[in-house]
């Protein structure tokens, strides 16, 4: 894929496909849902499979994982599928986890204006050294949100309203971080003047530890209206939502006490386990 020239050519979009994870066990009503970047594709008919076999491919899933596990084919008539217009793959993971997953497709420009790969024309060519994406990803969150509201998102529960879009895909972690702390900032504006617009700002270097940061691990910045509405500005890898959302590495805990329940499975979704 490549001009007249020879040299490679440039998308002006690309097609991401996306994770959105509902756990009901830090919210029952499934207002809390967190969003990731499991790949990104110069074509739509490249996202669309590598969006039907993510869970699989990508995090080590099966369909005898889930309770429930539908796929979108090209046939599906839009009345017959509930799970939201961009979404490809539902999913509910079995008791104890509970957890919702939604794989998704969104179309945004191609920031860094990065080449197709010349080996596979389906894909971006990324720097040397340089091995994966880094995405911008800005939450909002309405706590006062009508809850009769049409506009709701698939998972979010009454009386909080929840999107999440993303602002940009960067090859250099720096360059991300660097866009990510922007993004709250108005036109020709600075920290400074973000600071005194909201109610509350707040943003941090990337070698701030986890434990003096209490907004996330991938969050950059944090910040709240004078409205009320919540914001965050997170950095996000392909290999983070891997890690955090891998397949379950479930392990028989056998509790003996008072209790005098022995066996009882415990399942660690932070622990990725390949086939």
């Amino acid at each position: 894929m490549a001009d007249t020239n020879g040299n490679p050519s440039v998308p002006e979009q690309v097609y991401h496909t996306t994770l959105t994870v509902v756990d009901y066990h830090r919210d029952t009503a499934g207002s809390i849902r967190d969003v990731y970047v499991l790949g990104t594709h110069t074509t739509l008919e490249a996202a669309k499979a590598f969006a039907l076999e993510a869970l699989e491919q990508q995090l080590g899933y099966s369909p005898s994982d889930f309770v429930e596990y539908a796929t979108r084919a090209n046939s599906t008539p839009p009345e017959n599928w509930k799970h939201g217009d961009g979404v490809m793959v539902y999913a509910k993971l079995k008791p104890p986890m509970n957890h919702e997953f939604l794989v998704g497709l969104d179309t945004k420009p191609n920031t860094e204006s990065l080449p197709a790969d010349p080996n596979n024309r389906d894909t971006l060519q990324l720097p040397a050294g340089h091995d994966n994406l880094h995405y911008v990803l800005q939450t909002q969150t309405d706590y006062n949100q009508d809850n009769n509201n049409s506009l709701r998102s698939p998972g979010s529960g009454p009386g909080s309203f929840q999107t999440t879009s993303i602002q940009g895909c960067y090859a250099r972690r720096a360059d991300a971080l660097a866009a990510a702390r922007a993004v709250l900032q108005k036109e020709d504006g600075d920290r400074e003047t973000a600071t005194t617009e909201y109610a509350q700002y707040d943003d941090r270097d990337d070698a701030q530890s986890e434990g003096e940061w209490p907004f996330g691990e991938d969050v950059v910045v944090h910040a709240v209206a004078q409205t009320g509405e919540n914001y965050t500005v997170a950095v996000k890898t392909a290999p983070g939502a891997h890690r955090k959302h891998g397949r379950a590495s479930c392990k028989m805990d056998t509790m003996k006490g008072r209790s005098g329940n022995t066996g009882l499975a415990k399942c660690y979704p932070g622990q990725y386990e390949a086939d």
